[in-house]
C-alpha cells in the first residue's frame, strides 16, 4: 500500500464494459485491441459510443437544428470517413482540416472554414472548392473578394460575429469584449452589406460564444442570446440571413462533481425558441457546432507500464504513454488547476481499487503526469493503463514529437 493519500478521478463513461476481466471497447478487451494494433501507445474510438451520442443527441433537439461536427476535436481520417454520414456538416479551422474533410469525401456545400489569419491560398483553396467561409475580419473578406474576381468563382461568406456576451462557466470564452475571433457586432451589418454589394454569395452569421459548459441554464440562455442577435443584426443589415451557426458549447465531464449536461432541458428550450423566432428568421437553417461533445467520450488512451517505482512512501506507474500525446490530461492544456481525467487499469478492470498510484509517462519533466495519486487496482510492468474522455483533443492537439517520441497509434473500432 502507498503512504500518499488518494485524489479523487473524474467518472469513466458509460460506454466500456468488462470482458475477460479487462476493459472492453466495441467488443474487444484492451489487450486484443493492442495486438491488433501492434503496440502501445493507441488511442481507441468507439463507434458504439459515437452512434449511441449522436442519437441522444438527434432524440433531444429539434428537427429543424443541423448538427455539425467540429473536426478540430479529432481530425483523424478514418473517423471523419465514419462521420461524414451522419452530421449535417462539417466545421473546418485550416486549410490542412479542409483538406482532409474533401478527402474523406464531405462534399464541399456541407463545410464551413473558420478561423482567424486565413492565409490567401486557403481562401483560394477553399472558395474553388465552393466552401463557405466564416469571414472573421473585413480584411478577410476584402481578399476574398480578389481571389474570387481572380479565379471567376463569387466566394460563399459567412459573417462570425463576435458578441457582447459569453457562455457563462465555460472552459474556453469565445465572445465577450476584444476577441481576434469574428466581427464586433457593431460593424456586422455594414460588413453584411458590403458582402452582397461586392457579388459573393452571403450565407449567413457563425456566433461562438464559448464552450466545454455543463450547465444547462447558462446554454439554454447564451443560445437565446445568440437567436436575438442574429434577427437584430439580420433587420440592420437589411438582408434574412440563409444559415445561422449558433456555435457549440455543451460540455462533457471530465474531473470529480463534473455532470454531464441535460440534454433534454437543452433541447426542449431550444426548440421552442426556434418556433418563435422573429419574422427575418423564419426561412433560416439552423445549426450548431459540436466537437468534443460528439467524439470526446468516445475515445480511450491506452499505455502500459514500463516500471513501478516507489518514492518516498509513493508508488508511481511509469508508462509508455504521456502528456506528448495527453497533454490536457496532465494538466497542461488550460487547466488553471490540476484534476484527473477519468483513468482505470485497463488489464484489471474488474479488479477492487485497493492501492494510491500515480500514473506518469515516458518524458523527462515533472509536467508528466497523467494522474496523480489516484485508487487504482494494484498494477504492475505489463499491464495497461487507461485515460478516458481521449476522443477529442489528444493525439492531434497535444506535442507527439516532444523529445523525440514520435505520435501515438490509433483506430476506430
Amino acid at each position: 500500500m502507498s503512504d500518499a493519500k488518494a485524489k479523487p478521478t473524474g467518472p469513466i463513461p458509460p460506454y466500456f464494459q468488462t470482458l475477460d476481466g479487462e476493459l472492453a471497447i466495441g467488443g474487444k478487451t484492451a489487450s486484443a485491441l493492442v495486438a491488433e494494433a501492434g503496440d502501445t501507445p493507441l488511442f481507441v474510438y468507439s463507434t458504439a459510443a459515437l452512434d449511441r451520442r449522436i442519437g441522444e443527441l438527434r432524440a433531444a433537439m429539434p428537427n429543424r437544428l443541423g448538427i455539425h461536427y467540429a473536426m478540430k476535436a479529432n481530425p483523424f481520417a478514418p473517423l471523419l470517413g465514419w462521420m461524414k454520414d451522419r452530421v449535417d456538416g462539417f466545421d473546418v479551422a485550416s486549410g490542412g482540416e479542409l483538406k482532409l474533410a474533401l478527402d474523406a469525401g464531405v462534399a464541399a456545400d456541407r463545410i464551413s472554414f473558420a478561423g482567424p489569419g486565413k492565409r490567401d491560398r486557403e481562401l483560394d483553396y477553399a472558395i474553388a472548392n465552393g466552401v463557405t467561409l466564416n469571414c472573421e475580419s473585413e480584411g478577410e473578406a476584402e481578399r476574398a473578394f480578389a481571389i474570387g474576381a481572380r479565379i471567376g468563382v463569387a466566394p460563399k461568406i459567412a459573417v462570425r460575429v463576435n458578441p457582447s456576451f459569453d457562455l457563462k462557466g465555460s472552459g474556453m470564452k469565445m465572445g465577450g469584449g476584444a476577441k481576434p475571433f469574428g466581427v464586433d457586432a457593431a460593424r456586422v451589418p455594414a460588413l453584411v452589406k458590403r458582402i452582397v454589394a461586392a457579388g459573393a454569395e452571403w450565407c449567413g452569421f457563425h456566433i461562438f460564444a464559448g464552450s466545454q459548459a455543463l450547465d444547462a441554464d447558462a446554454i439554454i440562455a447564451m443560445q437565446a442570446q445568440t437567436l436575438a442577435l442574429a434577427a437584430e443584426l439580420a433587420e440592420a443589415a437589411g438582408a434574412a440571413p440563409p444559415k445561422v451557426n449558433l456555435g457549440g458549447g455543451l460540455g462533457i465531464p471530465y474531473f470529480p462533481g463534473d455532470n454531464p449536461v441535460d440534454l433534454a432541458a437543452v433541447g426542449g428550450a431550444l426548440g421552442q425558441a426556434l418556433s418563435a423566432v422573429p419574422a427575418i428568421l423564419q426561412d433560416t437553417h439552423f445549426c450548431i457546432e459540436l466537437g468534443r461533445y460528439l467524439v470526446g467520450e468516445a475515445g480511450v488512451y491506452l499505455c502500459r507500464v514500463v516500471d513501478r517505482k516507489t518514492s518516498h512512501g509513493e508508488a508511481f506507474l511509469v508508462t509508455d504513454g504521456g502528456l506528448h500525446h495527453q497533454l490536457a490530461a496532465s494538466g497542461n492544456f488550460g487547466t488553471v488547476i490540476r484534476r484527473n481525467y477519468p483513468v482505470a487499469v485497463a488489464t484489471r478492470f474488474d479488479m477492487p481499487a485497493d492501492e494510491v498510484q500515480s500514473v506518469v509517462g515516458c518524458l523527462c519533466t515533472p509536467l508528466d503526469r497523467l494522474s496523480d495519486a489516484a485508487l487504482l487496482p494494484h498494477a504492475e510492468v505489463g499491464d495497461l493503463i487507461a485515460i478516458f474522455c481521449a476522443g477529442a483533443y489528444g493525439a492531434s492537439a497535444s506535442p507527439a514529437n516532444f523529445l523525440g517520441q514520435g505520435a501515438a497509434l490509433e483506430m476506430l473500432v
